[in-house]
């Protein structure tokens, strides 16, 4: 039996995003890195009162954004920071992006080189469900979390909850905080088991 808390997050916000709205100070200088439609970091500046830019790559998310009267760059992070100073943000967000750049080690690390704190959201590839269609069926695990083929996924890297810890030990990475999520419900009970999504807040 895993241990689970409930979850109420307000009507129409994921419950990845209230975590991450948790997470973060108000008020705070934040730089939402591959930011999407923008959703979240508009969640950030008007309900938390806080001071966010974004970079995304995709054009037509770059235009939601900039409807939402959002400031995004169009840049791809995984080419580095160059552009920002050290410790320029409060925090930086890295959610639901990790696992689909190229250089994550280098990612990670600009982003504790500019962010005095960094929040990172990862799926998990080896929950439950995962590991069953692996063992059973004996192919790639499609699940609603991981909805792609293995053809078409945008996913380069496939890592656990246990994995990303490991990495964090051995760069010297410091995890302040760790919320793991299973559908609507956060597990603290064998989480690398049975939550779909983790979500840390790390310093170094």
């Amino acid at each position: 039996m895993t241990t689970q808390i409930e979850t109420k997050p307000e009507p129409g916000i994921r419950p990845d995003y209230r975590i991450i709205l948790d997470l973060i100070e108000p008020k705070s200088k934040v730089l939402d890195l591959g930011c999407g439609d923008g959703t979240l970091l508009y969640l950030l500046i008007k309900s938390k009162e806080c001071h966010g830019t974004g970079i995304e790559i995709n054009e037509k998310a770059i235009y939601e954004c900039m409807a939402k009267g959002l400031t995004v760059s169009h840049a791809d992070f995984d080419s580095g920071l160059t552009d920002y100073s050290d410790k320029r943000f409060d925090y930086v967000i890295l959610n639901e992006s990790l696992q689909q750049v190229l250089h994550p080690q280098k990612v990670i690390l600009e982003c504790l080189r500019v962010g005095k704190r960094v929040v990172v959201g990862i799926p998990n590839f080896c929950h439950i469900r995962a590991r069953y269609q692996i063992f059973f069926r004996g192919r790639v695990p499609i699940t609603k979390e991981l909805p792609f083929e293995w053809y078409n996924t945008p996913n380069l890297r496939f890592l656990s909850l246990k994995d990303f810890h490991t990495f964090c030990k051995l760069n010297r990475i410091k995890i302040l905080q760790e919320r793991a999520l299973a559908v609507q419900k956060e597990v603290n009970f064998l989480p690398n088991l049975f939550a779909h999504i983790g979500i840390y807040l790390l310093e170094r």
